[in-house]
């Protein structure tokens, strides 16, 4: 089996073996993941952090070995917390807000040979729930982008859990699937900022998911990343003077 980690700022992955397939999530820099089948132009790949697979262009990820993969997984994650910052080689490197910095100390880190210099902003382990709600409004007028995961574009449930990561919680990749985990709250009244609520469609099915504020407000993405009032119903878009999902629940996560 061979093992990867991307050395880009933003990778797509695809649910095909082509540049035309749907982008259904990103690997963002410093991420690391399982080739779980090879072939000449693409690998399809399983994320360390979440076991989310796809497919992603050979020409965009690099080799590590299998002591380096689990040595990874051994280590709480240092992530960027800048929007955009910068790491350093030869050259410089753009990297998107919730990077991974691996093996990071005194400033440098390391992938392969390959030594990088950083002098931004950074986190690792976990934070209060104080953070969730901080770091949320860092993604403020984010595109939607399905598939998303940076400030550049982002979908509903990877804003959701791209914040638990910066908290040093890692969550799954789908809105149904973070419904699972978690204590379930039966009013809204109970529930403390930074906690999550779900939305469904008229079959039942977990389509959406937000970050609970104070005072009824809720920030999520849907067409940006908003922010909108909250109440039993669901989300009420003020602009629009209508609900606009239906609540079906909420989750305390941390």
């Amino acid at each position: 089996m061979k093992y990867g980690i991307s050395e880009l700022a933003i990778v797509p992955v695809r649910a095909e073996a082509s540049d035309k397939a749907e982008m259904v999530n990103q690997v963002l820099f410093g991420e690391h993941f399982k080739v779980i089948e090879y072939r000449v132009k693409w690998s399809k790949i399983r994320l360390a952090h979440d076991e989310y697979e796809g497919w992603i262009c050979n020409k965009q990820w690099s080799e590590i070995d299998k002591k380096t993969y689990d040595k990874l997984g051994r280590h709480d994650p240092t992530l960027t917390t800048e929007l955009l910052d910068i790491v350093l080689k030869e050259t410089h490197q753009t990297v998107p807000l919730g990077s991974t910095l691996p093996f990071y100390q005194n400033h440098q880190f390391q992938i392969n040979d390959n030594v990088y210099s950083h002098q931004g902003e950074f986190t690792s382990g976990i934070k209060d729930k104080v953070t969730i709600v901080n770091n949320a409004m860092l993604y403020l007028n984010t595109p939607y982008l399905w598939g998303g995961r940076s400030p550049f574009g982002i979908d509903c449930s990877g804003f959701t859990q791209m914040i638990y990561r910066l908290n040093g919680k890692e969550i799954p990749r789908d809105a149904y699937q973070q419904a699972e985990i978690g204590t379930t709250l039966s009013f809204i009244d109970e529930s403390e900022a930074g906690d999550l609520a779900f939305f469904d469609n008229h079959e039942g099915k977990i389509i959406h998911v937000g970050i609970i504020l104070e005072n009824n407000f809720i920030i999520h993405s849907s067409g940006k990343v908003r922010i909108d009032r909250l109440d039993q119903q669901g989300i009420f878009n003020v602009e629009e003077r209508k609900h606009t999902h239906k609540l079906r629940l909420i989750k305390s996560i941390i």
